[in-house]
């Protein structure tokens, strides 16, 4: 399935398509996470979202999350306008996925600085450029992992 995806995305490439490339737990999806995306996707014609598997997130986050398993998170952000594409992907970091991709342009949240993006080097080196997205105040996935767990 993986291999079809990638397919795809060099057709789109093909067809003068900019691809742009993001990655994330998305585990709590909420409205700034969708504000993100639809910034990302204004950046190019093909927006690709790298998901962490529950494994992964599981790594990243605890053992007491992902909340909402892989397949739902990758149904939930495959109906967002914004989003063309989900690939899931099951290591720590999403640098064998971009590496795949080959992203005109990466993009994170603003809590990254573009030294610390993985894949940033790779990204520019191909050509491409990475862009760091502001958050949208007020929003966050463990403000409202803390609202939960302290009522």
């Amino acid at each position: 399935m993986k291999s079809n995806i990638i397919e795809r995305i060099q057709k789109w490439r093909d067809s003068g398509n900019t691809i742009v490339f993001t990655n994330g737990c998305f585990d709590i999806l909420h409205r700034g996470h969708v504000h993100y995306l639809h910034e990302a996707k204004k950046l190019g014609g093909k927006l690709i979202v790298g998901l962490n598997s529950d494994l992964s997130v599981q790594t990243i986050k605890g053992t007491d999350r992902p909340f909402i398993p892989e397949d739902d998170r990758g149904i939930i952000l495959k109906s967002l306008a914004a989003v063309d594409e989900i690939l899931i992907f099951h290591e720590d970091t999403p640098l064998k996925l971009i590496e795949d991709v080959r992203p005109d342009i990466l993009v994170k949240g603003g809590d990254y600085s573009e030294d610390d993006i993985v894949g940033a080097e790779l990204v520019k080196t191909l050509g491409g450029a990475v862009v760091v997205i502001p958050f949208l105040k007020g929003f966050s996935s463990s403000k409202i992992v803390n609202q939960i767990r302290n009522n």
